[in-house]
């Protein structure tokens, strides 16, 4: 075992009274620079918008203070009603607290007009302030549309808000043969078209308009200056509620439907917008989940079983302290749960990782090993097939009396455990204690509205990494509706899917949660193609109609 101590920050800390005005981009919390995320990771107060706090909360540090922003009603200050606190407000109140402020806008700080205002504000009343710069939407949103602002030829490119826009500027626009990259609403892009063509621009100029850029609810319509009224109407998106959502629409030859065939690398993602459901705890499902974001997923964790304490925990207590006194010669780890059991039983007793000196140690995979080292131990052994206890009985050593001192294990396990690795052990010739660490119990039921998209079809996949999962998914939420598409991770786990009434339509080629992210992926880029072959919209599995026929994929 080699002990390995945490990695000290480098995140610099914020002076106290200070405020950093950052911009935390289109959507994608990928897209936040490094310096925003250490500003984020020291501040006191962040203030932002309900939709930009989503991007930037999981960056900041537990108990920061996110006071709810609210716009000063001036027909309230006339009837002498108590004036709502607006942001410049909330930022300058606790700069001069002494508290390190996070003023977090949509896109880059330099093209928010509030946001300059606010700056001036803290100037005047010598707060000291610094600006942490963020991908702009009229850039950020074009990029993941796959349209291209300018090319090998060189442009001019024009950024315009259709807000604010002066007779002038469509003149100028209309009478250039620049790109034009006008940030306006859903509802108004048919009357930005025909401002630009009473201008001067042809009304067959292309032009793309992209809603919710940058995440996985990104759309993106190709059409001309003449036809994107007739085209959002064709596409049901308009009229509707929703209107007031903004858009960027590109203006120009590099935004025609050829060049985005090409260039549209985010919407063509393998499981774009699918809304993927993780029967897991959230621990067990993170770095699953990041894998599925990364194939353009959106992972819904829904934990399915509940871990606690044993009911007498006297044996766990007895294996800790042989630990401590030499007992063993091995540990072995099966699960980040037992990781987590073992883990809080040191801190109970005031131990830490040094107790695992002289102690080889064992991880049954990737997980479980990372979980091992963020506790401070390096494994000494983690299969280098299979990620299973088959696997780790492949590569465990014998017990050999002339190199191992010891011949006894300490195997930290769940209450339903199998006996496959003690069975393999004791063949091995080592002796093991077997100690129920904790119990694994059938979690409470999800909320209702996840109920109800189970079973009424709102989730695009369900992901299966065991048996239990199935059996327990199933008693706390009810049957996935036949138009989800079912992953499961081995032949074991399909049939248990299968005995409860599931069609599964895609088998992990390896006992693998990541493998089987990926057959998932696979299948959805097939689904996809096989959609652009036919001519067909490209939808997800919960746009189908019910019934469809669906084949299982092994990969």
């Amino acid at each position: 075992m080699s002990p390995t101590g945490p990695a000290a920050s480098d995140f610099p800390v914020l002076p106290a009274g200070h405020v950093t005005f950052l911009g935390a981009g289109p959507g994608d919390p990928g897209l936040l620079t490094l310096r925003a995320v250490e500003a984020l990771a020291s501040a006191d107060v962040l203030v932002a918008e309900p939709d930009v706090l989503g991007v930037v909360r999981g960056h900041a540090r537990a108990g920061v203070s996110t006071p709810e922003l609210a716009v000063v009603d001036v027909s309230s200050t006339t009837a002498g009603v108590p004036v709502l606190r607006d942001a410049a407000n909330l930022v300058m109140e606790a700069a001069k607290g002494g508290r390190r402020v996070v003023r977090a806008v949509s896109g880059d700080p330099g093209l928010d007009g509030a946001a300059g205002a606010e700056m001036l504000a803290c100037a005047a009343a010598g707060i000291p302030f610094e600006v942490v710069p963020g991908v702009a939407n009229a850039v950020g949103v074009p990029a993941y549309a796959g349209v291209p602002l300018r090319d090998a030829q060189g442009a001019d490119v024009r950024f315009v808000d259709a807000r604010t826009a002066s007779d002038r500027c469509w003149t100028e626009i209309g009478a250039s043969d620049a790109t034009a990259v006008v940030s306006t609403t859903l509802d108004s892009v048919a009357a930005t078209a025909g401002e630009l063509v009473s201008a001067g621009r042809k009304p067959d100029t292309p032009l793309t308009v992209t809603v919710a850029g940058t995440t996985t609810r990104q759309r993106t319509w190709t059409a001309t200056l003449g036809t994107i009224a007739q085209v959002l109407k064709q596409a049901k998106v308009l009229p509707s509620p929703d209107g007031h959502q903004p858009v960027i629409a590109v203006v120009g030859e590099r935004s025609s439907a050829a060049q985005r065939d090409q260039l549209s690398w985010f919407e063509s993602k393998p499981l774009f917008g699918w809304k993927v459901l993780v029967p897991r705890t959230k621990e067990q499902a993170a770095s699953l989940s990041d894998q599925l974001r990364s194939y353009g997923a959106v992972p819904h964790e829904v934990p399915t079983i509940a871990v606690e304490p044993p009911r007498t925990p006297q044996q766990m207590e007895r294996a800790v302290k042989g630990l401590v006194t030499g007992r063993y010669e091995w540990i072995a780890f099966t699960s980040v749960n037992a990781v987590k059991a073992v883990r809080e039983k040191f801190e109970e007793y005031g131990l830490d990782a040094r107790a695992f000196a002289g102690i080889k140690v064992a991880a049954v995979g990737e997980q479980t090993a990372a979980a091992l080292i963020d506790f401070g131990v390096k494994p000494d052994l983690v299969p280098s097939g299979e990620q299973s206890a088959a696997g780790l009985l492949e590569d465990w050593p014998p017990y050999d009396p002339v190199f191992d001192p010891i011949d006894r294990v300490f195997l930290p396990r769940a209450d339903i455990a199998t006996e496959t690795l003690v069975a393999g052990l004791i063949e091995l010739g080592w002796e093991v204690d077997d100690v129920t660490a904790y119990r694994t119990v059938r979690a409470s039921p999800p909320p209702s509205d996840t109920r109800e998209a189970i079973k009424g079809g709102g989730f695009d996949a369900v992901l299966f990494t065991s048996s239990s999962t199935v059996r327990n998914l199933v008693g706390i939420a009810g049957k996935p509706h036949n138009v989800t598409v079912i992953a499961c991770i081995g032949p074991a786990t399909a049939k248990t899917a299968e005995e409860h009434g599931l069609r599964v339509d895609v088998l992990s080629p390896e006992p693998s949660v990541h493998k089987l992210a990926a057959a998932l992926a696979d299948f959805g880029a097939q689904r996809r193609d096989a959609a652009k072959e036919a001519g067909d919209p490209v939808t997800r599995p919960s746009e189908r109609r019910p019934g469809a026929r669906r084949r299982r994929t092994t990969t």
